[in-house]
């Protein structure tokens, strides 16, 4: 199973990479809008200071300590690492892409930001080593008052891209873009991801990613 394991994690690993990569590639293009929850990074960066990645690690930090405390229990090791690593990430691609002024190719960045970030998440997500804060907490709510998952992530990106806004983070066609399509490309993305794994560790059962911990 070593093999299983050591994959796992580098599929995890990697796939925050290339989210945090659409997240930065989106950035790019924020004359469009950006995603809910980096609207409100934005925002912070922008009115307070620090950086955007680590105002993710801060949000982050903050909902993996409440949910832990309503919970009862202690967060994953890969659910640490979700906070902290694409907080990094983020900040590293910001740094390495250049800024763009050009509408057009904001456009192209934007888009090319949908897809990167959609399949990040799926090549992340696969291995089932830990649900991201973010997630946590829609789980949370799902968990302790029986709503709709896609009740509650609605409504915690609305209420999000709201704080955001009034912060100034920039919101647009494309931050609904990024709520009404996001979900469907992981949703396409996801399942290709655990094939991909599956071969790679040549097993034959995906419940082996549901079962098998590894960490």
């Amino acid at each position: 199973m070593r093999n299983l394991v050591a994959w796992r994690w580098i599929f995890f690993i990697v796939g925050m990479m290339i989210m945090s990569l659409g997240i930065s590639l989106m950035i790019k293009g924020q004359r469009l809008g950006i995603a809910p929850w980096d609207v409100l990074h934005l925002g912070l960066y922008q009115n307070i200071g620090l950086t955007i990645g680590s105002w993710s690690i801060l949000t982050g930090f903050l909902i993996v300590t409440v949910t832990s405390f309503f919970l009862k229990e202690w967060p994953r090791l890969g659910t640490w690492l979700n906070m902290l690593l694409i907080g990094l990430f983020i900040d590293f691609f910001n740094w390495l892409l250049p800024d763009v002024d050009s509408l057009s190719v904001q456009i192209v960045c934007f888009i090319l930001g949908v897809f990167v970030l959609s399949y990040g998440v799926g090549v992340y997500v696969s291995p089932n080593l830990g649900a991201g804060p973010r997630d946590s907490l829609m789980l949370l709510f799902v968990d302790k008052f029986g709503w709709s998952l896609r009740l509650v992530r609605t409504a915690i990106e609305a209420a999000v891209t709201l704080i955001g806004f009034l912060l100034g983070g920039p919101v647009g066609i494309g931050t609904l873009i990024v709520v009404f399509f996001s979900g469907q490309l992981i949703q396409i993305a996801l399942p290709q991801c655990k094939r991909l794994l599956l071969k790679i560790t040549r097993q034959t059962d995906e419940k082996v990613l549901l079962h098998y911990k590894g960490a």
